[in-house]
């Protein structure tokens, strides 16, 4: 508990040292001028696209749980879009353990099955950021002086692919010499103090129980197709908000800024990534000579374009399911402390 809320206040402070540099650089009435040249109908097929790249991931997290049973897609519509409004208005990540919670409690299913599929899901993501990531490095021209910025996404991208890679392969010793890798667990836990180990044995142990996954051809190819969409839908906001300002670039300048974004969001933030997400497409935008003012105002757009929908299509699935927030958050916390 005490490290779920230093966690929360390091988040909260990164946030407000963030938001401080980016303000230092505008000149407000510049970014309200330049909000005001934004060309709306770019700005609604961006949220258009938003909310198809939530409907792709509910496609491909059924193809996640066919070894459940084929799940309806309104259910998992709404766990994802309650889960990832969760995540804009909760700390720590909750609203992971919520959309697992929300669809569990919806169909009636194993939570440790619902679970296990999640850490699927991320996999495919972080895999599918990979490509992303070398896409952009083999394509995309960048500007001058962005060599040690290139030389920064290779080391990070290198570091997320074998850290997905150790994951993968845990999981399989996990499924196939299950006592193997608890006793794995178990020596790597060892510097750290026992009640991290009395809990994430057990967890695991749990976890294992719901780690099941349909191995057949268009299962799979139904999975990486869903997931190379999920990711062209997640990217076309910022490359249909960049049009709205009347900004022409290639689109893997936008997958630069997407891959920035994924990067962003793992480090510890305010709710709904508050600073890290701006700064990274500060950044981004920057490299391509855009001025301060202007890389910002489209940096307050995209960010809001994945916020301010999201919450409020969230909070209306939450309603028209009967959850209230105080309800999944209590069961998120109690799900993650279990």
């Amino acid at each position: 508990m005490k490290h779920s809320r230093l966690l929360f206040w390091v988040g909260i402070g990164i946030s407000i040292l963030l938001l401080l540099l980016l303000l230092r650089k505008i000149d407000f009435h510049s970014l309200v001028v330049a909000l005001q040249q934004l060309d709306l109908r770019y700005l609604a097929a961006a949220v258009f696209f938003t909310f198809v790249s939530y409907w792709l991931r509910a496609v491909r997290w059924r193809y996640l749980l066919l070894h459940e049973r084929p799940l309806p897609l309104s259910s998992l519509y709404a766990a994802v879009l309650i889960g990832y409004m969760a995540n804009n208005l909760f700390p720590a990540r909750l609203g992971e353990f919520i959309r697992a919670w929300v669809l569990a409690e919806r169909e009636k299913l194993q939570a440790p099955a619902v679970f296990a599929s999640l850490v699927i899901d991320r996999l495919f993501d972080g895999f599918s950021v990979m490509v992303m990531l070398a896409v952009v490095l083999l394509t995309l021209q960048l500007p001058p002086g962005m060599e040690q910025s290139a030389s920064l996404l290779r080391a990070g991208g290198t570091t997320m692919l074998l850290f997905y890679a150790g994951v993968v392969l845990f999981l399989v010793l996990l499924k196939l010499r299950p006592v193997a890798a608890l006793s794995l667990l178990a020596r790597l836990l060892k510097p750290f103090p026992a009640s991290i180990a009395e809990k994430a044995i057990p967890l695991a142990g749990s976890f294992l129980g719901g780690l099941r996954f349909s191995y057949g051809g268009r299962n799979l190819l139904g999975i990486l197709l869903s997931s190379f969409l999920i990711w062209m839908s997640a990217t076309l906001p910022i490359y249909l908000v960049l049009l709205g300002f009347g900004i022409h670039l290639p689109l893997t300048a936008s997958f630069f800024i997407m891959v920035l974004l994924v990067f962003a969001v793992m480090v510890p933030a305010a709710p709904g990534y508050i600073g890290t997400y701006h700064l990274a497409c500060y950044t981004g935008l920057a490299a391509f000579g855009l001025p301060d003012t202007q890389a910002i105002s489209i940096a307050l757009v995209v960010h809001g374009v994945g916020f301010f929908p999201v919450i409020l299509g969230g909070l209306y699935q939450a309603w028209s399911l009967g959850m209230s927030l105080g309800k999944m958050r209590e069961q998120a916390t109690m799900s993650g402390k279990q």
